[in-house]
């Protein structure tokens, strides 16, 4: 195990390297992050193998990064700043999400009737496709330092997104595999799936803004505000392992609705400052998650992608800018966000590994050819759309105005 350590420390410290080297020739440290998982990963230099990624260590590793990693949403998530226009970012996000499982759907099921595969299967990929993995958009928006109303829709938009990619995706799966004889996920286990992550992030986070309200020394702060995200990331793995029996839960969200909490409860001046002194241990975070994000992308895939992986990027490409253009417009929205928010969505492989995986295994017992379809194409079209979505939401930024590039 400590050699196991060694390895993932090892490749952390070189992601950061290239992370810099990246950032000289004005492209984001993410991409240099993104790129070192898929290098040191299982499937190419195999520094991070398979074993690794499946030992129960690492796997808790990654998920307190992410909950970690979550408290940069929930900071920004402020009611009494975001009551304005909270109606507006509701409206553009079920737009662009409902919108983009509708057209991806669309154009699949146009395919498959031409190649003669099951339609019900379009509606598998319509539910992956309007998933949205908030991380690589996030980690550009802390490493420039972005702000304006791009911006200010993106953070609270990703975690309400994630909400609706998980309910309609978990409906859509549990129904096809009900339908044709697999084993259908339970509503209440969907309930819980949405539900838990917020019930502990605001139970623990009420808890933390009790204790730090007392606490004027913002380095107790900081170490408070550890512990209790540390408890947060405790309390998600009991239910996992006791409820679930697997790691099922968001621990984004559990990060995010916990600092969401603890930023409209505890004075914002005083916060303000123990989150300052959190900013290095938010940027390790995004560096692990997005690490993670490239680890599973088996890169030989490229070499197979064909038309279902075109058809894919290009339809939810269009289902997320569409989206994000008519919602915008429906809601009266800045011209900016209107403009350019849907180019902040494409970032895609974190969420929808995890949603193929499930509809992988649930197909399996349908039909193993359907199962081989939705993995080949979602990770090839995870390499090669997320590589292009980081260049291209950096754009997004630059282009609204909201880029403070050094």
């Amino acid at each position: 195990m400590f050699i196991q350590i060694l390895r993932v420390f090892a490749v952390f410290c070189t992601a950061v390297i290239i992370g810099k080297i990246i950032s000289k020739i004005k492209l984001p440290s993410i991409l240099g992050w993104l790129i070192a998982g898929i290098v040191f990963g299982p499937y190419l230099a195999e520094i991070v193998t398979l074993e690794i990624m499946d030992a129960t260590w690492y796997k808790i590793l990654i998920k307190i990064f992410e909950c970690f990693a979550g408290v940069m949403i929930g900071r920004e998530i402020i009611f009494k700043k975001i009551a304005k226009s909270g109606k507006q970012i509701l409206g553009i996000t079920f737009v662009q999400s409902v919108g983009t499982f509708l057209f991806v759907s669309l154009v699949f099921a146009l395919v498959f009737l031409y190649q003669d595969i099951p339609v019900y299967l379009a509606f598998v990929f319509g539910g992956i496709a309007l998933a949205t993995a908030p991380a690589p958009a996030l980690s550009i928006v802390n490493e420039y330092h972005t702000n304006g109303p791009v911006t200010k829709t993106l953070i609270p938009l990703a975690a309400i997104d994630d909400v609706i990619g998980v309910i309609i995706f978990f409906s859509v799966i549990s129904t096809v595999t009900a339908v044709h004889g697999g084993t259908s996920t339970s509503a209440l286990s969907v309930i819980g799936l949405v539900c838990l992550p917020f019930i502990i992030g605001i139970s623990v986070g009420v808890l933390a803004a009790m204790v730090m309200r007392r606490v004027k020394n913002s380095r107790i702060g900081l170490i408070l505000l550890i512990l209790f995200l540390g408890l947060s990331v405790l309390a998600g793995l009991l239910i996992d392992i006791y409820l679930y029996h697997a790691f099922s839960l968001n621990y984004l969200l559990i990060g995010m609705a916990f600092s969401a909490t603890l930023v409209n409860l505890v004075d914002e001046a005083q916060l303000e400052k123990v989150l300052h002194l959190y900013q290095p241990v938010l940027s390790l975070s995004l560096i692990m998650v997005i690490i993670n994000l490239g680890m599973p992308l088996d890169y030989r895939l490229i070499a197979g992608a064909g038309l279902f992986t075109a058809v894919y990027i290009l339809s939810r490409a269009a289902g997320k800018i569409g989206g994000a253009y008519l919602g915008g417009k429906l809601t009266k929205a800045e011209r900016t966000v209107t403009k350019y928010l849907g180019l902040t969505l494409l970032p895609h492989s974190g969420v929808s590994l995890v949603f193929t995986g499930i509809a992988a295994t649930s197909l399996y017992a349908i039909d193993p050819t359907l199962s081989e379809i939705v993995q080949g194409t979602i990770v090839a079209a995870a390499i090669i759309n997320e590589i292009i979505a980081v260049i291209t939401a950096k754009y997004a930024f630059k282009w609204a105005g909201e880029l403070k590039e050094s």
